[in-house]
Formats: C-alpha cells, structure tokens, sequence
C-alpha cells in the first residue's frame, strides 16, 4: 500500500469511528493521518489537509468535552425521586426492594436521596457492605471525596461493621481515589478503630473513674460475612463491526452488588446502544479491579434509555459478569 492509500484508508477509519460516536478513537486516527501527511507529502501539497484535519479534531474536543461536562446533576422533585424508586422496586420483599430502589436513584444521578436510602440498608446485615460501598460510589460521583472520607472515618467509631468488614471498605476507598489521581491518608483500621473507641469510652467516665485503658481484642470473622465478587472499577466492552474487533469502550461502573454491575452508557456509544438489549451475551469484556484486571464475558440483564433526570438521554447496562 502507497502513502496515499494508506493515509485515505485511515482517514477512511477516523470517519467511520466518528459517525458511529467513538469520538477518542477517531480523533486518535486524524491525528496518525495529519502525521503521515506531514512526515510524507510536500508541505505546498499537504498544508491545506492537515488544517482540515486539525479543525475535526477541535470539533471532536468539544463534543467530547460537552458530554464530559462534570456539572453536578439538578436535584428532581420527591414526588418524581418516589416514582423512580416505585418503578424500578420489582422485588416481593421490602430489603431487596429498598435495594432497588437506591440503585435506581444512583441510574438518575439522585446520589444526594441514594445515600439516604442506603444508608437505611446498614440497618440489614445482609446489605450492610454492599450498600456502604456504593454509599462511597455516591460520594465520590458526586464529586465530594471529603465526603467519602469522612464516611469512612464516622463509620470506624461505630459498631455497625467488623474489623474485615471496615479494611473491605478502606481498600475499597483506597483504590477509587488513586484512580481519580487523588492523595487522601486513610488511618488503620485496626490501629485507629482502638483509639477512636478508647476516647469515646474516655469521655463517658467521669475523670477520677477513668480504669486503665486496655488493648482492643480483635474481633473475629463472623460466619456470615457475605460473599463478595472483586469489586470493579469499570469495564471494557470489545464489539466487532464487519468481522473487525472495535477499540475496547471502558465504561465505569455506578453500582455493583455481587457479580451484577451497572453501567451508564453515554450517548455517543451509538454503535454500542445499537447493539444491546436484554439477554445479549458480551464475548469480549474485561473487567478492571484496583488489584486485578480479568478477562471474561457477560449478560445483559437489563438495557434502557434514561428518560428524564440529568442523565436523560443516556443508557442505563445492567451486566451480569463471568470471568474466565
């Protein structure tokens, strides 16, 4: 293949990938084209197209930027954050449809009214890790990590979890905000848990009372501490078009309870929400943990545009995963 063939094919390809809504991928491809043209063809011959590439590749920026706007999500009414909750609450029972219902909440970009409803499912000890890790997904959706922080801290001077428990949830803070790039020294479990209990002790005995402050026993795992699938990140859904593997689409993950995760499809994803609905088996996927990267497939379990709220537009994925 000459130059020129090869520069048109790839041209050819940062189209394709454009009008399909893979916007990062297409202007990866302009950007290899403006280089081929300006290594190989005469600049007298070659400057009028690179200008024509570079002016694709600062409208892609802005589309890209416009569906990155970090905006924080207007708050809806009660009376619509009820009706979301009474339409995604399928099950029989009153925990798991609670569970539902704060999950959907999370669907809406509602995290203000989803932390609320979690938090009520401490109270079940069945849902107590699922729902505090998903508390600190809210946070930090949110964008307030002071905010996970502090969580996690309250979280240490109360009895609610174990000691395993509280170092699930400090891993799993740990790891959220090393991938967002941000520095935060979460205190010890172990170590602080005992410090922090002997001052509340310390302050409810009067001064001349006080006994000698002993060391804290550790407390045994609990048989019925609930299983757990590794917690993910986000996932990476390769598709094929014409019998050729796509550049991988990472989307992160809003919710996880067990080896379902939720997943938010932004609209540019076109070729993606064409693709899917419920029961769709993903060959091709990855799964990305803080410790871990696995490969593996997944179901669709559930797929539906988002209809109202600041993510109207977007596509809710819920995803069952397999790893191999």
């Amino acid at each position: 293949m000459g130059i020129k063939e090869e520069i048109k094919s790839v041209l050819r390809e940062a189209e394709i990938y454009r009008t399909q809504g893979l916007f990062n991928e297409a202007m990866v491809k302009f950007k290899h084209a403006s280089e081929l043209i300006e290594k190989n063809v005469k600049p007298e011959s070659g400057k009028q197209l690179v200008d024509g590439i570079t002016k694709k590749i600062e409208l892609l920026k802005q589309t890209i930027a416009k569906y990155n706007d970090p905006a924080k999500p207007p708050e809806m009414p009660v009376e619509i954050q009820n009706l979301i909750k009474a339409k995604f609450s399928f099950s029989t029972d009153k925990e798991s449809a609670a569970l539902e219902g704060a999950i959907a909440l999370t669907k809406f970009g509602q995290y203000e009214r989803a932390i609320k409803e979690f938090k009520d499912l401490l109270k079940m000890e069945s849902f107590r890790l699922v729902a505090a890790k998903n508390i600190i997904r809210c946070y930090l959706a949110s964008s307030l990590t002071e905010g996970a922080v502090s969580q996690y801290k309250e979280w240490m001077t109360l009895d609610i979890f174990t000691l395993g428990q509280l170092e699930k949830i400090r891993f799993f803070l740990e790891n959220l905000l090393k991938e967002k790039g941000i520095k935060s020294e979460l205190p010890a479990v172990k170590e602080e848990k005992a410090v922090l209990k002997e001052d509340v002790a310390a302050k409810k005995v009067p001064e001349k009372a006080k006994p000698a402050i002993k060391p804290l026993i550790e407390m045994p795992e609990t048989a019925k501490e609930e299983e757990e699938f590794l917690d993910v990140s986000s996932v990476g859904i390769i598709l094929q078009m014409e019998g050729k593997k796509l550049p991988e689409i990472i989307l992160d993950v809003s919710f996880q309870s067990g080896n379902v995760v939720s997943l938010l499809v932004p609209i540019r994803e076109k070729f993606l929400i064409a693709n899917m609905k419920a029961g769709v088996k993903l060959n091709d996927v990855q799964f990305y943990s803080p410790i871990a990267i696995l490969n593996g497939s997944g179901v669709v379990s559930s797929f539906s545009r988002i209809g109202s709220g600041p993510k109207m537009g977007s596509y809710s994925l819920d995803l069952k995963m397999f790893t191999n």
